[in-house]
């Protein structure tokens, strides 16, 4: 096989930053920020913007869309005259 085909598989902390929630998981992703984990050691830092901790799905926290609000404005910006 060629050598230096397949990208470097490591060790890294995703940290959600719309909540205070991090995890250490596995990527191939790297950064030039470092954190402190929990065991001492020093690990790679990936900013997400959106995680399980925060997603609306996994919180039970969704939104209602006010869709009949969105249709009579629709019908009257662009409706017949």
């Amino acid at each position: 096989m060629k050598k230096n085909l397949h990208p470097t598989v490591r060790q890294v902390v995703f940290k959600d930053v719309s909540g205070d929630f991090s995890f250490l998981g596995t990527s191939t992703m790297d950064s030039k920020e470092t954190i402190k984990w929990e065991d001492g050691k020093s690990y790679p830092l990936i900013k997400v913007e959106i995680s399980s901790a925060s997603h609306p799905f996994f919180t039970g926290k969704q939104r209602v869309l006010d869709t009949g609000g969105r249709i009579d404005r629709f019908k009257k910006k662009y409706g017949k005259k």
